[in-house]
């Protein structure tokens, strides 16, 4: 079976993240899911089965993981992979492909999304700050996946977003 549990995946595993414009619960969330899994199931390039996993996190993101040592991923795997979240996206009610998108936990601990002018204005205001958690969506491995997903944004890209330009 080409998927995998998440946990068997090598931390060299290439890695996609894709967070959630909205958080997506309950029946909604099962849909995502289940078309994910089918998705994955078939998902093949040059007609051999990439060894993937996916896992998903705070209602918000979802990971997708293809051991390329076992078998790559082509420019035209990838690109089916996208068609097929975007297909899902409208069952769901909610962009999961977008991009430029900054995510962080709130002092309630609930993630929250904006685009990058207005988590610099939330700096400005004090709303978020150093110790604020982000959510860093550029990771490339399912080691850092696991390693450092969520961190303080001084430890992170984000905190190039917390002083003024």
């Amino acid at each position: 079976m080409p998927r995998l549990d998440f946990g068997a995946m090598p931390d060299g595993a290439r890695l996609w993240v894709f967070g959630a414009a909205d958080a997506v619960t309950g029946s909604a969330a099962s849909t995502l899911l289940a078309a994910v899994d089918a998705t994955l199931d078939q998902w093949r390039a040059h007609g051999v089965p990439i060894v993937c996993a996916r896992e998903w996190r705070d209602d918000r993101f979802l990971a997708i993981a293809a051991d390329e040592t076992a078998t790559g991923a082509s420019g035209c795997s990838i690109d089916s992979l996208y068609h097929a979240l975007e297909q899902i996206e409208a069952a769901v009610g909610t962009s999961l492909t977008g991009s430029g998108d900054v995510f962080w936990r709130d002092a309630d601990g609930v993630v929250q999304r904006s685009d990058r002018p207005t988590f610099r204005a939330a700096a400005a205001a004090g709303d978020v700050s150093e110790a604020t958690p982000v959510f860093d969506t550029a990771i490339l491995t399912a080691g850092a996946w696991r390693a450092g997903f969520e961190k303080a944004a001084r430890e992170s890209w984000h905190a190039k977003l917390l002083t003024a330009r």
